[in-house]
């Protein structure tokens, strides 16, 4: 399959999904979102000095912009942004206006690599669990990169990451587990290409975070990242989510 044929299966998912799609939005959309929201709160702590220091914050892979909606009520008098490659994706983010009470000021259905906005006009980038699902990822941080202003920052954040050595062992089980629910690939960054592609671009200080939440795992799962959290050094050898920063000089 290649990539216009797996960005049109992302873009037509959230079109008729479960849970997914803003018809079928209701109490199991809510209930299933703000467990991740528990997750993201955490990663706004973390990473606070970015989203406080910023006056325009722009999301992308934004889905159905719960996140953006988030950010948005805890900082009301910053510019948030929010773009998903689905415009059936973000056809949900007037429930979650709603919800929060807040309006989002700009919503634009683009892909990752192709956001019509203009040079050097964001202060913060981030995504939230979604750019492993970017298909082009040299391109997606050129963008970024160009759309930055001097000395602001991009976060990926709680992305599922691993080394190279197991990354095929990686990526067939999640993708095993992705079948059950919907015919959408899924992907694991493989750190030390994102981290190299990131620096060749110009980006300074590029990190990866290790973040081992047992927060919203399965039963398996939490013992396996309950493990990661006690013993860090596997961190960097197994499959971890984990953060992503990359700062443009000032």
């Amino acid at each position: 399959m290649n990539i216009a044929e797996q960005e049109t299966l992302e873009i037509e998912y959230w079109k008729n999904a479960e849970y997914e799609s803003s018809n079928n939005f209701g109490i199991y959309t809510l209930a299933h979102k703000f467990i991740e929201a528990r997750i993201f709160l955490d990663k706004i702590n973390e990473h606070k000095q970015s989203f406080e220091n910023a006056k325009v914050i722009l999301e992308v892979g934004a889905g159905q912009g719960w996140a953006s909606c988030i950010l948005k009520k805890m900082y009301p008098q910053k510019q948030i942004y929010c773009s998903d490659i689905s415009q059936y994706a973000l056809e949900s983010l007037k429930h979650w206006e709603e919800i929060f009470k807040v309006k989002i000021d700009k919503k634009i259905v683009c892909k990752s690599y192709e956001i019509p906005l203009e040079n050097e006009s964001i202060d913060t980038i981030f995504c939230f669990q979604s750019a492993h699902h970017f298909r082009r990822h040299n391109e997606t941080l050129k963008e970024v990169y160009r759309l930055l202003k001097t000395g602001g920052e991009c976060l990926y954040l709680h992305e599922p990451s691993c080394k190279k050595y197991i990354y095929k062992l990686a990526h067939k089980r999640v993708n095993a587990r992705r079948a059950q629910v919907a015919q959408v690939a899924e992907d694991i960054l493989i750190y030390d290409n994102i981290v190299q592609l990131a620096k060749n671009i110009g980006f300074i200080n590029s990190k990866v975070q290790f973040a081992p939440t047992t927060t919203n795992r399965a039963p398996f799962e939490t013992i396996y990242y309950y493990i990661l959290q006690k013993l860090k050094f596997l961190q960097k050898l197994l499959p971890c989510t984990a953060d992503y920063i990359f700062s443009k000089k000032v």
